[in-house]
C-alpha cells in the first residue's frame, strides 16, 4: 500500500508519497506560515521508517519552492531532484537562495526524460524500486533550451517544468506536470506521447493557461483529474471529465491498494458522485469521499 497527499495550501503545489518500497518522496514545496509546523511534523512522521528520501523541484517558481529553506532545516535534503538550470530571479527570496544551493550542490540530481537511478526506478541492494519515472525534458530540444534562456533571464520558469509519472506495480498510475503552460504543451504534444493515468494533477493548478491540450488528455485518459488551488475565474474545470476542485476539497489523501484508490479530503462537506463507496472509516483527520477503481 502506498499513499499519495496533496496539500490545499492556497496559491501553491505541495505532495508527498509514502511508497510501498523503502522511499519516500516530496514533489515541490510550498508552506504557509500557519501551517509550517503541522506540514513538517507530518512530513517527518510518514517518512520516519523510510531509509530513502528525495525531493523532486518542478520549477523554481515561488510559489513551488515557498518554504524550502524550512523544510531542509527540518529534514536535510539529501536528495533533491531537480531540472538542471539557471533560472535567475531579483530580488531573490531566501527560500530561492535555498533552492540554488541544493541546486547546484552535491546532492543535486539532474532529471531529464527516461533518466534512472537506484531506488528512484531501479531495484538495488535488497530496496525495491519508488516507480518514479521522468517524461520530460528532453534536454536537447530545442523548445526546452529556449524555456531554459528564458529562466536564465529571469522570466517566468513555467515551461522549464517537469513531467513526473509514479506508478504502482499492478496499480494506480500518479501524474505531474509542474506549471507547464497550454502554448508550450502544443508544441510538445508532436514530440512525445503521454501514457494511461489514473490521476492527473492539472497543470499550473488548473488554471486555463495551463490546459492540457486535447491529444494529450486522449492519451492519457484520466480517471480523476485534480485541480489545485487558484482563483476560480483562472481555472479550467475540464468539462466532460471526473474532477476534484481542491478549492473546496482541501487537502486530498489517496490511498493505494491493488487497483483501488481510497479517496479522503480535508472538507466534511466535500462530495462527488463519480466514487465507488467502500464504506471506509475516516484517516488521518481527513474524511473519507469514496474509492477509485481501475
Amino acid at each position: 500500500m502506498s499513499l499519495v497527499k496533496s496539500f490545499a495550501i492556497g496559491n501553491g503545489d505541495m505532495y508527498y508519497i509514502r511508497h510501498g518500497s523503502d522511499n519516500f518522496t516530496v514533489i515541490d514545496c510550498c508552506i504557509p506560515e500557519d501551517r509550517e509546523g503541522s506540514i513538517l511534523i507530518e512530513l517527518k512522521t510518514q517518512s520516519k521508517d523510510k531509509s530513502i528520501k528525495r525531493l523532486i523541484s518542478t520549477h523554481p517558481d515561488q510559489d513551488h519552492i515557498s518554504g524550502l529553506r524550512a523544510l531542509d532545516d527540518a529534514m536535510r535534503i539529501v536528495n533533491f531532484y531537480v531540472v538542471k538550470n539557471n533560472a535567475s530571479k531579483s530580488p531573490e527570496t531566501a527560500d530561492f537562495k535555498r533552492y540554488k544551493k541544493l541546486r547546484d550542490g552535491e546532492h543535486a540530481f539532474y532529471i531529464y526524460r527516461h533518466c534512472t537511478r537506484r531506488w528512484m526506478n531501479k531495484k538495488g541492494d535488497g530496496r525495491g524500486s519508488a516507480g518514479i519515472n521522468i517524461l520530460w525534458p528532453n534536454t536537447n530540444d530545442p523548445d526546452f533550451e529556449s524555456a531554459l534562456d528564458d529562466a536564465e533571464k529571469g522570466l517566468p520558469p513555467n515551461n522549464i517544468s517537469c513531467i513526473v509519472k509514479y506508478s504502482l506495480e499492478d496499480g494506480a498510475t500518479f501524474l505531474w506536470m509542474g506549471d507547464l503552460e497550454t502554448d508550450f504543451m502544443e508544441k510538445l504534444e508532436k514530440k512525445i506521447s503521454m501514457p494511461k493515468v489514473d490521476v492527473l494533477f492539472a497543470p499550473h493548478h488548473g488554471r486555463d493557461s495551463g490546459k492540457v491540450p486535447p491529444k494529450w488528455l486522449s492519451q492519457m485518459d484520466p480517471n480523476l483529474i485534480v485541480i489545485g488551488e487558484a482563483p476560480s475565474e483562472y481555472l479550467n474545470y475540464y468539462t466532460g471529465w471526473n474532477i476534484i476542485t481542491q478549492n473546496s476539497s482541501g487537502d486530498v489523501l489517496f490511498e493505494c491498494s491493488g487497483d483501488t484508490v481510497h479517496l479522503y479530503v480535508s472538507d466534511s462537506a466535500y462530495q462527488v458522485e463519480f466514487l465507488e463507496d467502500d464504506g471506509l472509516d475516516h484517516k488521518q483527520g481527513l474524511y473519507y469521499i469514496g474509492s477509485l477503481t481501475r
